[in-house]
């Protein structure tokens, strides 16, 4: 661990995470489709500069929340109608989230579906903005892309400063 201020920390995963979300957003909204590649990214992010940023007991410890909490989706694919990709960036995103603000994380998460979901249906429904995307296959699906909400809950998460 290098010792780093929090704020310093989150400056770090927030550059390096960045990219990544935005293309999770991208795939997600033109393809309904979390890329494997971007999961394994976030999760790179994670497993590289985790050691540097944290103590090594919390990030060790974090890192046994990426099979629970795919696990957890696993399950959520096969009983309900959540993506597989949903499920596995979830679980890349998982260790970024302390297991104490478990509650916290939820309800921002809940606060995102809200807003990314009647975000993406306002601007469907606005012809100029269709135009502009005509291909991207999240306007024609019932299904909403769920990758739009867990980008959000995670970047806002880094960039609040409190995965520390």
């Amino acid at each position: 661990m290098l010792g780093l201020a929090p704020a310093t920390s989150a400056l770090i995963l927030l550059i390096l995470i960045t990219p990544i979300c935005a293309w999770v957003i991208w795939t997600d909204l033109k393809f309904m489709k979390i890329r494997n590649k971007a999961v394994l990214a976030l999760l790179a992010v994670f497993v590289l500069a985790g050691p540097f940023l944290l103590p090594p007991d919390v990030w060790a410890w974090r890192l046994a929340h990426v099979p629970v909490v795919l696990a957890v989706g696993v399950f959520l694919n096969m009983i309900a109608h959540f993506g597989m990709g949903d499920a596995k960036f979830a679980a890349a995103a998982a260790p970024f989230f302390p297991l104490e603000a478990l509650s916290a994380a939820f309800l921002l998460l809940a606060a995102f579906l809200l807003g990314a979901f009647a975000a993406h249906r306002l601007f469907r429904a606005i012809p100029a903005v269709r135009a502009a995307a005509p291909d991207w296959v999240s306007w024609q699906r019932a299904d909403f892309p769920l990758g739009l909400a867990l980008v959000g809950t995670l970047w806002t998460w880094v960039a609040l400063g409190l995965q520390a």
